[in-house]
């Protein structure tokens, strides 16, 4: 007599009824496997959606920005970028524009009763008009500096500087040197340029006359089209500086956006080894409740091997019983996982972005353990006598 076969449907129903005769045993054990999969999406969605904002705030910023900083001389002294290097690099080929700050040696605090080494981390600059164009930057109170208020004690603060200085409207004055100036404005963030961000920004002529400025700017910003800033870059140091081209750094200020980028995932594989261990562990936790759920069921096995199941039936229940205990596990860890990822995206405003290759890892993960984990289990219950099965 041949055994009957079972269908892949039979196999279904004869592993779920095993599972279901033990709700309570089956949701802790799966309760594992579902914190190592939450984990593992968890950490690769948040992961790259991290990624994501940081990409997406790169295209809007755009790379096509440089920066141009006085260097060393040959005998290791700070270099200085001569007065009119910003009108050089504004007349270059294929510069979009190009704006200038240069170092004031002073402080600016909210009164003159404020020592003068208090500075709170703000630096006091000197700015051209064009720079706030050329940083794309925006004022979200106030304006920004012009021909005429350049010549004046007036002064535009970076979002950082007005914060720590705690300012919130224009009109107010802040003491800096020895002077009263005028605030004129306050500008909004500027991730290419956080520098700005710390600053209180006269106008070169006010600096000059008010504040012992020497007239040489410490950094130029410039744009140029996309397709030429290798070019640009090349031809900026001989263009700022043609007697000392080596004095001259040039470097691009979205290059540090693109390595925040790409070392947004430097702890991912850290992260993933621990979800990698509480999945390991659900792996043993799933393997022992098949081992108790053999010692628990050898009257049933015996049973169904007098009634002609075969040694290979009886172990296809078992793999099949871990199977589904495992996808059990995986699917509730893989929502869980995802729910994670969008909520710590939406609450720190990020696209929220669930890799489909996690969730295939995950569904694979999640058969790997539940076969490594159902074979030995399935073994010893095929292995089992049906004459001493049905006597114990």
């Amino acid at each position: 007599m041949k055994p009957a076969r079972l269908s892949p449907s039979d196999v279904f129903r004869v592993g779920a009824a095993g599972l279901r005769s033990r709700p309570t045993r089956v949701v802790l054990s799966a309760l594992g496997i579902a914190i190592g999969i939450a984990t593992m999406i968890a950490v690769i969605g948040i992961s790259s959606s991290s990624r994501e904002q940081l990409l997406r705030q790169l295209d809007q910023l755009g790379t096509n920005l440089l920066t141009v900083s006085a260097g060393q001389t040959l005998f290791g002294q700070q270099s200085k970028l001569p007065e009119d290097a910003a009108g050089m690099v504004g007349r270059m080929e294929h510069v979009q524009t190009a704006g200038a700050t240069g170092a004031v040696k002073t402080s600016v605090r909210r009164t003159s009763h404020i020592p003068e080494a208090v500075t709170g981390g703000i630096a006091v600059q000197a700015a051209t008009v064009p720079l706030l164009k050329t940083l794309e930057g925006s004022v979200v109170e106030g304006a920004w500096l012009n021909a005429a208020t350049g010549r004046q004690p007036a002064v535009v603060l970076g979002a950082k500087a007005a914060e720590r200085l705690g300012i919130t409207r224009t009109g107010v004055r802040v003491w800096i040197g020895n002077r009263w100036f005028t605030v004129l404005g306050i500008l909004g963030p500027m991730p290419l340029a956080p520098e700005i961000e710390r600053s209180a920004l006269v106008g070169f002529t006010a600096a000059e006359k008010y504040l012992g400025f020497d007239g040489h700017p410490t950094t130029i910003y410039e744009r140029s089209d996309d397709a030429a800033v290798g070019a640009v870059r090349e031809a900026l140091p001989r263009t700022v500086n043609p007697e000392n081209p080596n004095e001259v750094e040039v470097s691009r200020p979205s290059d540090a956006l693109a390595a925040k980028a790409a070392a947004a995932g430097a702890f991912t594989n850290l992260l993933l080894g621990l979800g990698a261990v509480a999945l390991l562990v659900g792996g043993v936790g799933v393997a022992n409740t098949m081992v108790i759920s053999v010692l628990e069921r050898r009257k049933e096995i015996g049973l169904r091997r007098s009634l002609g199941a075969t040694r290979g039936q009886v172990r296809i229940q078992f793999l099949a019983e871990s199977l589904l205990l495992s996808a059990l596990g995986g699917v509730a860890g893989a929502f869980l996982g995802a729910v994670a990822t969008v909520g710590y995206a939406v609450s720190r405003d990020w696209p929220p972005v669930v890799p489909p290759w996690a969730i295939g890892g995950a569904v694979a993960a999640t058969l790997l353990i539940g076969t490594i984990a159902g074979i030995y289990p399935a073994m010893r219950a095929a292995r089992l006598s049906p004459t001493v099965a049905l006597t114990v």
